[in-house]
């Protein structure tokens, strides 16, 4: 099989979706691997050490993604990358439908075969290939919300975790899953006020064990959240349904009760966001105010610290998209349940339920069309 590494397009989006040494690997068994010019330069993978570990580097990406039969990247295909789909190619990668349908269209018109990294679920209801990137979004929504309630950021002018005599900052999590846990464990270290609200009893049991008295845990109702704003310096939007929208916990009529100054980092935003004020900036434009309350909304988020991201990334795709290549998307989904679950779309159609409930269409079961 012949496999592809494109360079990414999207805004500062700096990550690749192979190393130098999955390359090797997949070289020795047996496939070839094309890489784009300075695909990985922003991760300080430069493209010697793909040619070292064989890979052939391509100039351009209409030369990569039309000799590919697979194609491994970071983030979902960007318009500009619409005209390099075509029937047949597998396309393996983080797609984030539900909230764009236009790419959605353009990979059902081009019959393109999806796998989505953020689907892809084990036995145990993880989801290995969405935990890394979780981690680092996690980790770094604190460090983002704690730069932007600094004053000449636009913020309130707080310090996360205070002084001796000056309280610290109120941080709420929405959500206390991957994500919410990450940011939890950066906003408790630099001393900061935690409170964590989600539906699920058990999680916030667990979480509660952690850090016992560290944190505040909350069960998640509208009056809840309501009362939790009125209070937060950072709000960290950190709710997940697979592969679906994300419910808008935050409602517009909330956000006049914040704090002016105070800072919304909606890590939920690849998924449409928790917020309903939320809608996806850029790391060019990462900010926008609405009734005096700061939003930060950066679809991808670890694109900032790609050396990591790609690393972190890569720990965790690299044996699925080896279980791809050596047996071919068919027999691949046939052999894992896991990868089968991360298939979104199929020679023209959507297979993947929550995607097609997201935006009105029909969906087919993959059995019925593989």
């Amino acid at each position: 099989m012949t496999i592809g590494v494109p360079k990414e397009v999207k805004d500062h989006e700096a990550r690749v979706g192979l190393l130098p040494s999955g390359v090797k690997t997949l070289t020795e068994a047996g496939h070839q691997v094309l890489a784009q010019a300075s695909a990985g330069v922003g991760s300080s993978l430069p493209d010697e050490e793909y040619r070292q570990a064989g890979a052939k580097i391509v100039a351009t990406a209409q030369e990569l993604w039309s000799q590919s039969d697979l194609v491994v990247k970071v983030k979902e295909p960007q318009p500009a990358e619409y005209p390099f789909l075509r029937p047949g190619l597998t396309l393996f990668t983080y797609l984030h439908l539900a909230p764009l349908p236009e790419l959605t269209d353009a990979l059902l018109a081009a019959r393109v075969n999806s796998v989505a990294y953020e689907t892809i679920r084990e036995s145990d209801n993880s989801l290995p290939l969405l935990t890394p990137m979780s981690e680092v979004a996690g980790r770094m929504a604190v460090q983002v919300g704690a730069q932007y309630l600094e004053a000449p950021n636009g913020g309130r002018g707080i310090l996360l975790g205070g002084v001796p005599g000056v309280a610290p900052a109120n941080v709420v999590i929405l959500g206390g899953g991957i994500v919410g846990h990450n940011a939890a464990k950066m906003a408790v270290g630099l001393g900061a006020h935690v409170t964590i609200i989600d539906k699920n009893l058990n999680r916030l049991r667990e979480l509660d064990d952690i850090y016992s008295s560290q944190i505040v845990t909350l069960a998640s109702n509208v009056y809840t959240i309501t009362e939790s704003l009125r209070h937060a310096d950072l709000v960290v939007g950190a709710v997940l349904i697979p592969g679906a929208s994300a419910p808008k916990l935050v409602r517009r009529d909330m956000i006049p009760l914040m704090k002016k100054g105070s800072v919304i980092v909606d890590v939920a935003i690849d998924q449409g966001g928790c917020v309903e004020t939320a809608h996806a900036t850029t790391h060019t434009d990462p900010i926008y105010f609405v009734d005096g309350v700061l939003h930060y909304c950066v679809s991808n988020m670890p694109a900032a610290v790609p050396h990591t991201s790609t690393f972190a990334l890569n720990n965790a795709t690299f044996p699925y998209l080896l279980d791809l290549a050596n047996r071919g998307l068919k027999a691949a989904v046939e052999h894992s349940e896991a990868l089968r679950e991360g298939v979104n779309t199929y020679n023209g159609y959507v297979v993947y339920p929550a995607v097609a409930e997201s935006q009105g269409k029909t969906w087919k079961d993959l059995s019925a069309v593989i």
